[in-house]
């Protein structure tokens, strides 16, 4: 079973990151406030959990090995995220058992510890801090905004920490770890199982966790650090947001209808196209936006929405029973259109076109094992594109 990141003692990883940067133990225990003989307990704690030596005893002080220097940018990166330097590993578990719970009753079955434990644990953390972190609400209890903040900073550690534990088992020469994707509905017709299945058969030892979604919903544990990546229709990026897109190929949605549909034995024309009704994405979608566009580009006034969907399965499912008219991806139906239970009507009128790609925090540094993930993910959006 994966170590847990928050096992290891945060006092201690600090004294790793003070000793590789300046070879004593004697100048770490005064930047972490610990005694030498503590220090060196604690080191050879976090080594036996790790299994691999950090440091190499030499006369002229504390040598960082190889494991060493690529642990230590993570630990830093983990504390400068805690901000929180007095905190403790058990408050900070605590706390983020709380918050994803969102009941200490329910953390405390999550966790396996008893609420009174969990309540001194996050009452102990707000003091560090020096700001209520929870508050109740009803029956219940909410983060605070300064909560909120506490927490994202911790997740974000948390998942440093991971994966510097998943780079220090690839140096033990064990593929291990896990890689969280975030599937938009696009994604999910094609690229993103295609990229799953070949990474797979390369690195059978790396699990991969497919969390679905609509862009608001994923973009929140993105930004938390608990999911790596996010793949499916690009959103437009504002500077400020932390995150960065990258493209990987245009697809260009097309009408779709039931086999045998009217339109699919009439000459073509945006106002017969109007006349039908339309199941499409809800507003603020990137897909109904192209829906509008598609129309606006030939002049004709866009014809009411009687059924919102994004869901493929549903919606698949309604034109197959009826006249009604969809914009989609000819790789969200490919079976269907293969079955010839629905059929493309005609090409979108106009520039209509999705770019997709995926998504990352701007900060975020992937494992080698989430570089080789990235990888698998362009090769195979290079054969969509190319029409293999």
């Amino acid at each position: 079973m994966p170590m847990n990141p928050l096992d290891l003692n945060i006092r201690h990883l600090r004294a790793v990151a003070a000793i590789a940067r300046s070879g004593s133990i004697t100048s770490a225990s005064r930047v972490v406030n610990l005694t030498q003989p503590a220090i060196t307990q604690g080191i050879a704690k976090i080594e036996r959990q790790l299994g691999v030596p950090l440091f190499e005893r030499r006369p002229a002080g504390m040598e960082p090995t190889e494991a060493a220097l690529m642990l230590v940018p993570r630990i830093e990166a983990a504390l400068r995220l805690m901000d929180a330097p007095h905190a403790t590993a058990a408050q900070i578990s605590a706390f983020l058992a709380v918050a994803r719970s969102g009941g200490y009753a329910a953390a405390a079955v999550a966790t396996g510890l008893s609420e009174p434990s969990l309540h001194r644990a996050v009452g102990d953390l707000s003091l560090v801090i020096g700001q209520s972190l929870v508050e109740r609400r009803g029956k219940g209890i909410v983060l605070t905004s300064r909560g909120i903040q506490v927490a994202r900073g911790f997740r974000l550690a948390e998942a440093e920490l991971r994966s510097a534990l998943a780079e220090l088992a690839m140096l033990q020469g064990r593929e291990v770890g896990k890689i969280v994707v975030g599937a938009m509905p696009l994604s999910r017709a094609r690229l993103l199982p295609s990229a799953v299945a070949e990474f797979h058969r390369r690195y059978p030892g790396t699990a991969i966790a497919v969390v679905e979604g609509s862009h608001t919903e994923l973009v929140g544990p993105l930004r938390d650090g608990e999911i790596d990546v996010i793949v499916g229709a690009l959103r437009t990026a504002r500077g400020d947001d932390g995150l960065i897109s990258y493209p990987l190929f245009e697809d260009r949605p097309v009408v779709i209808g039931r086999a045998g549909h009217p339109l699919a034995r009439a000459v073509l024309t945006p106002q017969a196209m109007a006349a039908y009704p339309w199941i499409t994405a809800g507003r603020g979608t990137p897909l109904r936006a192209q829906w509008e566009a598609m129309f606006e580009a030939v002049g004709v006034p866009a014809p009411d929405v009687p059924i919102e969907c994004g869901a493929v399965i549903m919606i698949r499912q309604i034109l197959r029973e009826s006249d009604f008219l969809t914009l989609l991806s000819p790789d969200q139906v490919a079976v269907e259109l293969e079955a010839e239970w629905l059929a493309k009507i005609a090409d979108a009128p106009g520039d209509v076109a999705r770019t997709i790609g995926f998504t990352t925090r701007a900060d975020w540094r992937p494992t080698p094992l989430q570089k080789q993930f990235l990888d698998v993910l362009q090769a195979q959006a290079l054969e969509i594109a190319s029409g293999v």
